[in-house]
């Protein structure tokens, strides 16, 4: 009787993750409290993100890396995991937050898109835009917006130079990457306190990788400064 071929099962397909690092003060805000927290449209700022990335079948789960000793969320959902593991900088959260996705079974060659709490007005269609440019990417990439205005440098409080615009860009979130490389590339930067690193693109780079430059839009800001909410709030409030 011969026996059957051993059938090994093919490796699964990589999985796609959201983690949002949500342990900043939001200093800038001018706020009491940290400002993913503060109401915009009836809703604490971050529940507005995690929302739409909730809304994107293609998502396995949302990771929120918080404070250790935050107790404003309270989260009830199987699909969204609280990690209080946020750090100093927004590089120490994004990295404790790779750790806590692997720790939880997470694959390395899974796909993380990590994304500012604090940019509320994101939608589904880009997160998932941004999901199909990538997939099929070697390095991953991330929402960007083509400068639209003229670029100066400055000396001495004046015009120093008009800067070509053409090939100039806005680095936004959702930034997607493999878990593995993005925290190997992090990872390379810890010894210096993460001080090249402003964002995941910036670590990949410094890995010798180049992110792919995905359109996004201007509606997808970061809530950075007071004047930043009203213009949020009366944007959410239009989409509904």
């Amino acid at each position: 009787m011969t026996e059957a071929p051993l059938t090994i099962p093919p490796n699964p397909a990589p999985r796609c993750h959201a983690l949002l690092p949500c342990a900043g003060s939001g200093s800038r805000a001018g706020t009491a409290a940290p400002k993913q927290y503060q109401p915009v449209a009836g809703l604490p700022m971050v529940l507005h993100t995690l929302a739409a990335f909730q809304a994107v079948d293609r998502i396995e789960r949302c990771l929120v890396v918080v404070a250790p000793g935050d107790r404003f969320l309270s989260v009830d959902d199987p699909h969204i995991q609280l990690a209080r593991v946020g750090g100093s900088t927004r590089a120490a959260s994004v990295f404790h937050g790779l750790q806590a996705l692997l720790d939880s079974g997470a694959d390395a060659s899974d796909w993380v898109l990590v994304h500012d709490a604090a940019r509320c007005l994101i939608t589904p269609a880009q997160i998932e835009a941004l999901i199909d440019a990538c997939l099929a990417d070697a390095v991953g990439g991330l929402l960007a917006l083509k400068l639209p205005d003229t670029l100066k440098s400055e000396a001495g409080g004046r015009v120093a130079a008009t800067v070509d615009r053409s090939d100039k860009w806005l680095a936004q979130t959702p930034q997607m990457f493999r878990i593995g490389a993005l925290r190997a590339a992090l990872a390379a930067q810890a010894d210096t306190g993460f001080a090249g690193v402003t964002d995941e693109a910036s670590a990949m780079e410094l890995a010798g990788q180049k992110p792919l430059l995905v359109p996004g839009s201007a509606q997808n800001f970061k809530v950075t400064y007071p004047e930043d909410f009203a213009l949020a709030e009366a944007i959410l409030r239009s989409r509904s």
